[in-house]
């Protein structure tokens, strides 16, 4: 069980932004920018090109309202969107705001937030959904 599963089940609290019957958003709690959310189907699959066509396509329907409120909430130019998955063999996608490339660059350290900060950035994107 991947702990983006254990996330789901409710066994590790998150900053969830969205969550419907297939798919949770929610903050990632160790970011490379401010506002970094996952999106990830709640069927636990290795890589994102193999999920089933409906929930390919799903994926990308279900974060495009995080994408806006992230845009609405954050100094950026645009939200970024990243598929790596080497880090939990669960497929997500990562959506960030970005200004510059460099925004949306993995080897770069995280951030270390406090869970304060975690809860004002989870507020400004609830209120913007």
């Amino acid at each position: 069980m991947t702990v983006f599963s254990k996330i789901i089940a409710g066994e590790i609290p998150c900053y969830t932004i969205k969550e419907d019957e297939n798919f949770i958003a929610f903050l990632d709690v160790f970011p490379l920018v401010r506002g970094h959310v996952l999106v990830v189907p709640k069927k636990e699959m290795d890589k994102l090109f193999d999920l089933p066509d409906n929930m390919l396509s799903q994926i990308l329907l279900f974060a495009r309202p995080i994408a806006a409120a992230i845009e609405k909430s954050f100094d950026c130019k645009r939200c970024g969107i990243s598929v790596i998955g080497l880090e939990v063999p669960h497929a997500h996608i990562h959506l960030a705001p970005m200004n510059t490339a460099d925004d949306l660059n993995f080897t770069r350290p995280k951030l270390t937030l406090l869970p304060e900060e975690l809860q004002v950035i989870q507020q400004q994107l609830l209120d913007k959904l």
